[in-house]
């Protein structure tokens, strides 16, 4: 029987799924059909896998090869299968022994010349691969560093669809071969900007913790010149390390989106700051091809940072809400959909006019009041309504600054509040122990309501602010959440009107 199967992984997200790739030589002209929904670019694996393999010294049968991706109605993208249809069609001919080759998973693109090229995905293909119960996956050599963050099965690094096929049993000899290197990963050495270079702006540097602590996203209108980029750079350099699983999920997202995760775990709070002329599917992602992470996509479990957020469009920025309140995000095209997790801070900072100088002490506006009311107004009611922090930072005058600078000035670091925050994510942490949420900005209103009363005196002003229709009945609940972080910062059991009154302060935008 000329019959062999071997196994591949697709990739949907950050989620994978198995595919067997079953290949069969029967009688008949020569030719190569690959069938089972692939897109383009794996439709001209068979150009490839033909060549590589005559290269490498291992050529295909010369009858009829017809190779099977399943299951069939699973979309499958990308060049990824290559070396799995290349050992399929092998083990066929019977080059390569039947049972190794259905014993492992196999990733990679091969090159003209037989080499196997890196590819993108490699983490979570063989996450999927370990969870599906496999003990062997081959991947590129210029993907193994990435591939070893996953334990519990063994990764085996390739230089060549011969090297492959020698790892499998065949009778070759050897051949001495420079690995296709992958790209270098652009991550960052630089030290995370310290929240001690910011000069005053007190209530605004709290502001930040408090979003910190709780997981609350954060507006900021001011002049130019404030501070609000220096402050909003400074968020990610007061969130803890990620967890494990989070640190994963990041990872996971920086292979699929670029070069890689360069053989270590992402530890740090990713952060994205796109410019205002981004279109939307930058922001959200997606693609003719295959469906790429965006900007909300590669800023899951950091910051995202929007400045000049007045500028986008308001399409642009109404794309954000959906993903706001579910922290997950599915993209539809006509070639299919992937789903992305989206869980992310949310820093919008814009100037109060378009001339930037309304409310300033030292220069007059020149923006008439309509146009002052249409140029925040692309800030839609809905997305506002998901923000928990509304400020307005000012101008720090010459007092300060020489204050700030002074020897004996009082210096909060990053490092002193990043303690604070993480003592505030303990407490929040235990209280939602048995939950599926860690963080305040995560708790359902429902559930917090009910497991968490606060007393009639604490929760008036927020009561009052209601039946004023002041707040929405979402600005309720996220209030009522900044109130349990603002506690949590003060370590104390539960939040008293001061709590709620400060809470309601921040959120209805009135600030530093």
């Amino acid at each position: 029987m000329a019959l062999a199967r071997t196994f591949a992984i697709a990739l949907d997200g950050v989620r994978g799924h198995v595919v067997e790739v079953e290949a069969d030589i029967s009688a008949g002209l020569p030719s190569f059909v690959l069938i089972g929904l692939p897109d383009t670019a794996l439709g001209e694996s068979c150009k490839r896998v033909g060549a590589a393999a005559v290269n490498a010294g291992c050529p295909l049968s010369q009858k009829k090869l017809t190779v099977n991706l399943s299951p069939a109605a699973l979309p499958k993208q990308g060049s990824g299968f290559d070396l799995a249809i290349a050992i399929a069609a092998l083990a066929a001919a019977g080059a390569v022994p039947r049972e190794a080759a259905a014993s492992a998973v196999h990733l990679g693109e091969l090159g003209l010349d037989g080499r196997v090229r890196p590819v993108p995905g490699i983490l979570p293909a063989v996450l999927a691969a370990r969870d599906a119960g496999f003990a062997t996956v081959l991947v590129p050599a210029g993907n193994l560093d990435e591939a070893r963050l996953v334990d519990g099965l063994e990764v085996v690094g390739v230089t060549s669809l011969r090297a492959a096929a020698i790892r499998h049993g065949a009778g070759l000899e050897p051949v001495d071969e420079e690995p296709v290197a992958a790209k270098a990963a652009a991550v960052s050495e630089a030290p995370e900007p310290d929240m001690a270079e910011v000069a005053g702006n007190d209530e605004a540097v709290e502001a930040l913790v408090a979003a910190a602590a709780g997981g609350h996203h954060l507006s900021m209108v001011g002049p130019p010149g404030a501070g609000k980029t220096m402050l909003a750079q400074r968020l990610p350099s007061l969130l803890p390390d990620l967890s494990d699983d989070a640190a994963l999920e990041a990872t996971c997202i920086r292979s699929l989106a670029g070069p890689g995760a360069a053989g270590r775990l992402v530890r740090r709070p990713p952060f994205e700051a796109p410019h205002h002329t981004a279109s939307a599917v930058a922001l959200v992602g997606g693609g003719s091809g295959r469906i790429t992470p965006g900007a909300i996509v590669r800023a899951t479990h950091g910051v995202l940072f929007l400045d000049e957020a007045a500028e986008f469009p308001p399409s642009v920025l109404d794309a954000l809400r959906q993903p706001l309140e579910n922290g997950r995000i599915t993209i539809h095209r006509a070639s299919g959909a992937a789903s992305f997790p989206a869980r992310f801070q949310l820093v919008l900072a814009s100037n109060p006019c378009p001339c930037g100088r309304y409310g300033s002490s030292d220069a007059e506006c020149t923006c008439s009041p309509m146009a002052r009311r249409r140029y925040l107004a692309r800030l839609s009611g809905p997305l506002l309504d998901r923000v928990d922090i509304r400020l307005t930072v000012r101008t720090m005058g010459l007092a300060v600054l020489r204050s700030a600078s002074d020897e004996g000035a009082t210096r909060r670091t990053s490092a002193q509040l990043r303690r604070r925050v993480e003592a505030a994510r303990a407490r929040a942490a235990e209280r939602l122990r048995g939950t599926e949420w860690a963080r305040n900005a995560e708790v359902a209103g429902s559930w917090l309501r009910a497991n968490h009363r606060l007393g009639a005196s604490a929760i008036a002003p927020l009561d009052r602010a209601l039946e004023r229709g002041a707040i929405t009945m979402r600005g309720y609940d996220r209030t009522l959440r900044l109130a349990w972080t603002l506690a949590d910062l003060d370590a104390t059991s539960s939040p008293d009107v001061d709590h709620v009154g400060r809470a309601l302060f921040l959120r209805r935008g009135i600030g530093a």
